[in-house]
């Protein structure tokens, strides 16, 4: 009986498998015919979207085209009375020449125009050429005269001329020949994935890095390098025009990023209580000094003094992240700088850096976000947009575009360029509401002026991509200088280390230096503990040379230089400072 039972049971599992077989046929042939079907539309689908790409490519270029001709017509139209027979009204010269003004005196704004079709949140220019020769020529040697890195005469009849007083005797002196070269990056390959696989999500200042990823400067003096294109300043500060000024301040904020475009290597962390100093008084008339006025989280405090009219500074609290694909540094902190003569004083924040291809692929990095720019005393503003990369983007690579405002919101300037290159400069004379954008936005047509240069990187010294891509500035800010106090940076050594080559050496002095760090910060802890056990107040860390205060412009509470340390120099006076290296 069981086993009679056990055989219908077998006969019956059988049977079932045998009904089970066809339908699973039926479903696989049903999933394939899904997969052709699905395989089919896509086709389908990326060919309409490529019509439609094609389609749109041609519209932007037919309105294009068509505002080229409505210009034509208008001028056309209004050049029509200058060839009407002379009146007794008209005065005529002794040959025959009517005196009415000539074109291109009468109408140099139309003749020297062009059009910046703009929306708020993604500006889209449409430029139309001025056609006069002679403007045409002029426009170009201006800009072909400030293409070899020389500061640009930006506008021949701006208000940023120069004063008798304005360089001291000292701008005559021969400069001190600074180093052009340093010894050539080696060739030592590693394995990022293998150290950066278990850092995803932390923050980048806490992961213990070898040197080979790092170029060998500190972060101060890579923010010291901001001042490579300081004559921009210079120039702003005899700007009698705060609008004109405005122009230069927003070309100088988009400077300081060029130097980054092939810099994909980090720079050294400083230590608490690290310092740079930048000494140029007799060059070019500043005076750079940096401090690391906190470890975590990672922060310094900067400030400029130059005689030449203006005083920058700013504290920089630096928030990365290690996302898998790339990585997103996030400067924190606002940049302050103030005219002497004029009491302008402007305020802007920088955008986030992201370097892409961590894993796979060559590293690059792009800069993405916008630059709000105060002037607090005339409450003029400038707002830059940074358009992060995209593949299927028609525009420019690296743009930058901005418009500068009055403190009624009335738009004065467009900025226009990119920020590894140059950014121009065109005045508005007249601006209209045009049509709406795909987006329901009204657009904003301006009709401006020819682009003046505001400013154009300087070209990379020979044999830049061997050593490390560094400017010709950055090449000396690791120069060796007597007289620093003795916790500059140029004094690290695992820094100056690798930058001789020695990599295997400044990998292990490296780690000497973070441990002797790292027991300084266990002994303060353990110090601040025993004080507040024994009920006893305790002080911690306090940066020598910088101390906090609440902004007035920001509300923030940040460090600001509290002087004494040039004067400290001047007297090699370096006692108080701490043991870091």
């Amino acid at each position: 009986m069981i086993s009679s039972c056990g055989d219908h049971f077998y006969r019956g599992d059988q049977s079932s498998n045998e009904e089970t077989a066809p339908v699973l046929c039926l479903a696989a042939q049903a999933c394939r015919d899904f997969l052709d079907l699905a395989e089919s539309h896509s086709r389908r689908w990326q060919r309409v979207l490529q019509h439609e790409r094609e389609q749109r490519t041609h519209l932007e270029e037919t309105i294009e085209q068509l505002a080229k001709q409505h210009n034509s017509l208008e001028r056309a139209w209004r050049e029509a009375p200058a060839h009407s027979v002379n009146t007794p009204d008209t005065p005529t010269t002794d040959t025959g020449v009517s005196e009415r003004p000539r074109k291109e005196e009468a109408s140099d704004e139309d003749e020297d125009t062009e059009y910046f079709d703009a929306m708020e949140d993604s500006p889209a220019f449409i430029t139309v050429t001025a056609t006069d020769p002679s403007q045409h020529r002029r426009s170009q040697s201006n800009l072909s005269g400030a293409s070899g890195g020389q500061p640009s005469d930006w506008n021949q009849e701006d208000n940023c001329s120069v004063s008798s007083n304005d360089y001291s005797g000292k701008e005559l002196q021969p400069h001190r020949k600074r180093r052009t070269q340093i010894p050539e990056k080696p060739n030592y390959s590693l394995n990022l994935w293998s150290i950066m696989k278990n850092c995803i999500g932390k923050e980048l200042s806490k992961i213990p890095m070898p040197v080979n990823f790092n170029e060998p400067l500190s972060m101060l003096q890579r923010l010291t390098e901001d001042l490579e294109y300081h004559e921009l300043l210079d120039k702003a500060a005899r700007c009698e025009n705060s609008l004109e000024q405005m122009c230069l301040v927003a070309a100088f904020s988009v400077s300081s990023y060029s130097t980054t475009v092939h810099r994909t290597a980090k720079p050294f962390n400083p230590l608490l209580g690290e310092t740079y100093e930048l000494d140029r008084l007799e060059e070019f008339g500043y005076r750079s000094v940096c401090e690391q006025v906190s470890h975590h989280p990672p922060a310094a405090a900067h400030h400029v003094m130059s005689q030449r009219g203006w005083t920058l500074w700013q504290e920089i609290t630096i928030a990365s992240k290690f996302r898998g694909k790339y990585l997103s540094i996030m400067p924190l902190g606002a940049i302050h700088l103030h005219f002497h003569a004029s009491g302008n004083h402007y305020v802007w924040r920088k955008v986030t850096s992201t370097v892409h291809n961590i894993i796979v692929g060559k590293l690059w990095i792009d800069q993405s976000g916008d630059i709000d720019i105060v002037n607090h005393r005339t409450k003029e503003t400038c707002q830059l947009k940074f358009s992060p990369y995209s593949y299927f983007s028609r525009e420019v690579p690296r743009k930058v575009t901005g418009v500068v405002k009055d403190i009624d919101g009335q738009a004065h300037y467009i900025l226009s360029g990119t920020w590894d290159d140059k950014m121009e400069s065109a005045k508005i004379v007249q601006s209209s509401r045009g049509s709406s954008s795909s987006e329901g936005k009204q657009k904003t047509v301006y009709q401006t002026l020819t682009p003046k240069l505001l400013w154009k990187k300087y070209p990379l010294p020979e044999n830049a991509e061997n050593m490390y891509c560094f400017s010709s500035l950055a090449l000396t800010l690791n120069e060796e200088e007597e007289g620093v106090c003795w916790t500059d940076s140029r004094l690290r050594p695992d820094q100056r280390l690798m930058e001789a080559g020695r990599w295997d050496e400044a990998n292990v002095e490296k780690q000497r230096l973070e441990e002797k760090q790292r027991a300084t910060r266990r002994r303060r802890e353990a110090e601040a503990s025993k004080a507040i056990d024994e009920g006893q107040d305790f002080e911690g860390y306090t940066p020598l040379w910088f101390h906090q205060r609440t902004d007035e412009m920001t509300g923030e509470t940040v460090y600001v230089y509290k002087g004494g340390y040039w004067e400290a120099k001047e007297r090699q006076d370096w006692n108080m400072c701490p043991d870091i290296f």
